[in-house]
């Protein structure tokens, strides 16, 4: 048997390795991973509002509209930026915001609730 060290992403990995004699060796549990960093949770839509969800996981750059704006089909309501490409979340419907769930520099995951609108 023969006992490395190996390190990944800064977290080190005590590892024994013996040779193969067609028998299997006994696997050692690895250590848990560390948290991941923090991102924007999805977020419940109130009664009678409908949420405005991130298409893809990424970062938002910008937020265009606040609570109380009177917002139509089409109006930008924020700025993703996945893959290097800034991407509009646009409002599929006329309405006023009900809440904003993220703010700028938030990592979201897709499906995330960027808006609700009334």
């Amino acid at each position: 048997m023969k006992r490395y060290t190996i390190t990944v992403n800064g977290t080190a990995y005590d590892v024994t390795v013996a040779e193969a004699d067609g028998a299997a060796a006994p696997v050692a549990a690895a250590p848990a991973p560390k948290a991941a960093p923090k991102k924007a949770a999805p977020a419940p839509a109130a009664a009678g509002a409908s949420s405005i969800n991130a298409p893809m996981p990424g970062t938002i750059v910008d937020v265009k509209v606040k609570v109380g704006d009177k917002v139509t089909n089409g109006t930008v309501v924020a700025v993703l930026e996945a893959m290097k490409m800034e991407n509009d979340i646009v409002c599929d419907k006329d309405g006023v915001v009900a809440s904003v769930n993220v703010n700028k520099g938030d990592s979201v995951d897709t499906g995330a609730v960027v808006v609700t609108i009334n």
